[in-house]
C-alpha cells in the first residue's frame, strides 16, 4: 500500500480549532481533527486549510506533530454567514494554491475536501497539482431539503448544483453510512465505483463509562434526578424543541415526575437558529418547564463526557444526520439513546439494543419512548451494556486506517491516469 507523504485537507467554512456545538462547528470539526492526528501518527503529514475568521489568528498553527492548520484570508474576518462564502471561494483557492507554489512541485500528494464548499476548491487544486481528490460531503442539500423542520430555510439550489459538480469530479467519495452512500447515488448520480463507506469514530479513551454519581456531583445535578440530555447545535434541524415538548408531555402525564425531572441542553445557536438565539429558553418557559431545564454552552470533550455519564437518556431528535456522533459518544459512556430513525442515526444506534429509534418527530412519541425506558430499570441496564458494546466498534483508529486505504487506492489509480496538460 503506497501512502501519500503529505495531504492537503480543506475545511473552508469551519476550523478544527473551533469548539464543536455552536455556530458552524460540529461533528465535521471533530472528524477532521481526530483523523488528521491519527494520519500523522502513521507518518502522513496533514495540512488543514480553513478560512481566517479573525485578524489575530496566526497564518499557521501546529495542531499536533505532523498536523498544521493554515488560516487563509478570504473576505472579511467576521460577519460572514456560510451562505456568503461561495463568493469568497476564488480568494480562498488563491491562498491554497499560493502555499503549494512556495514549494517544489509535488509538495502535496492528495487533496481531501470536507463539505461542498471545500470540494469546489479541491476540484481546482486537483487539476492544478495533478493529484487525486477525495471528498466527504458530511451533509447534502437535497437530503436536508427532503426533511426540513418546521420554520427551517431550504438549502439554495446553487448548493445542490455545486455538490453535484464535486461528486462528478472527485476521484473517491467517502460516505459515513450506507444511507449516505445511497443518497449520493440516488440524488447525485454518484459512480458506485468511487464510493466507500467509512463510519466516523469517537475517542473511546475520553468517552467511556464512569460513575454517574461522581459526574452528577461535578455538574451540580441531584443524585436522584431523572436527567434527559440534548447535545448539539441549537437549530431547527437538530430539533431540541422536540425534547422540550416531550419533557412537558411527560410531566403532564405524571405530575409527580416534576420534582425529579431535569432537562439539560448543551450547545449554542447555529444556522437558522441564530435568528432567535433565545428561542429554546422561551419555549421552555411557555411549556412551563423552565425551572426543570438547564442550558449550557458547548463544552470541551472531558466535561461533555461527564454530561453523558450523568444522564439517564440522551435524546437525538434530528430531522437528518449524516452519522450522529453525539449518539455514539453517549453510548460509549454507557448512556442509552432515544433518537430519530433518520439517516446515519440508524447506523449510530442499535435499535432495541443500545437505545430506541423513533419514527417521525411527534414529541408525544418521544415522551412515550423515554418514559417506557425509565419505567423498566432492567431494560435500561441492558441498553446501557449494549450501548458500550455498540460504541466500541466506532474508534477513530479504525476510521483512520480505512481512510488511509482510500488514499492509497486513489493514489494508485491516479498514477495510472495521464498527467494533466
Amino acid at each position: 500500500m503506497i501512502l501519500p507523504r503529505r495531504v492537503a485537507t480543506l475545511s473552508v467554512h469551519t476550523s478544527p480549532l473551533d469548539q464543536p456545538g455552536a455556530g458552524d462547528a460540529g461533528g465535521m470539526n471533530v472528524y477532521i481533527c481526530e483523523v488528521a492526528k491519527r494520519l500523522a501518527a502513521r507518518g502522513v503529514e496533514v495540512e488543514i486549510f480553513t478560512r481566517a475568521t479573525s485578524s489575530e489568528l496566526p497564518p499557521r498553527v501546529e495542531l499536533s506533530d505532523g498536523v498544521t492548520v493554515r488560516h487563509i484570508t478570504a473576505g472579511p474576518y467576521e460577519g460572514l454567514d456560510k451562505t456568503d462564502l461561495p463568493a469568497q471561494l476564488c480568494a480562498f483557492t488563491s491562498g491554497v494554491l499560493r502555499v503549494e507554489a512556495q514549494h517544489e512541485p509535488g509538495y502535496f500528494d492528495l487533496v481531501h475536501s470536507h463539505y461542498w464548499l471545500s470540494g469546489q476548491v479541491g476540484w481546482l487544486a486537483k487539476e492544478r497539482w495533478g493529484v487525486p481528490l477525495v471528498h466527504s460531503m458530511h451533509t447534502m442539500a437535497r437530503v436536508k431539503n427532503n426533511a426540513l423542520a418546521d420554520g427551517d430555510t431550504p438549502e439554495p439550489n446553487a448548493r445542490a448544483i455545486g455538490e453535484a459538480q464535486v461528486v462528478a469530479e472527485a476521484d473517491r467519495l467517502i460516505a459515513s453510512t450506507a444511507d449516505e452512500a445511497d443518497a449520493l447515488t440516488r440524488l447525485y448520480d454518484a459512480d458506485p465505483a468511487k464510493l466507500v463507506t467509512i463510519a466516523p469514530g469517537v475517542d473511546l479513551r475520553v468517552f467511556a463509562p464512569g460513575s454517574r454519581a461522581a459526574a452528577r456531583a461535578r455538574l451540580g445535578l441531584e443524585p436522584d434526578a431523572v436527567v434527559l440530555l440534548f447535545v448539539g447545535r441549537i437549530q431547527p434541524l437538530k430539533a431540541p424543541d422536540v425534547l422540550l415538548r416531550a419533557a412537558a408531555s411527560m410531566v403532564a402525564r405524571d405530575p409527580a415526575l416534576r420534582d425529579r425531572l431535569r432537562v439539560v441542553v448543551v450547545g449554542g445557536p447555529s444556522g437558522t437558529g441564530l435568528a432567535e438565539p433565545e428561542q429554546q429558553q422561551k419555549l421552555a418557559g411557555a411549556l412551563g418547564i423552565a425551572d426543570l431545564t438547564r442550558f449550557e454552552r458547548p463544552v470541551h470533550q472531558e466535561r461533555l463526557a461527564d454530561f453523558y455519564r450523568a444522564a439517564d437518556v440522551t435524546v437525538v431528535p434530528s430531522y437528518t444526520e449524516s452519522f450522529g456522533l453525539v449518539a455514539v459518544e453517549s453510548q460509549a459512556c454507557g448512556t442509552p439513546v432515544v433518537a430519530a430513525s433518520v439517516g446515519g442515526l440508524r447506523t449510530a444506534v442499535a435499535d432495541g439494543r443500545s437505545g430506541l429509534l423513533v419514527a417521525g418527530h411527534d414529541p408525544h412519541d418521544y415522551g412515550e419512548a423515554i418514559a417506557g425506558l425509565l419505567r423498566d430499570p432492567d431494560r435500561m441496564a441492558a441498553y446501557s451494556r449494549g450501548a458500550v458494546a455498540h460504541a466500541s466498534g466506532f474508534g477513530w483508529e479504525v476510521t483512520a486506517d480505512r481512510v488511509l486505504e482510500v488514499y492509497a487506492d486513489a493514489t494508485a489509480a491516479s498514477s495510472l491516469s495521464p498527467a494533466p496538460a
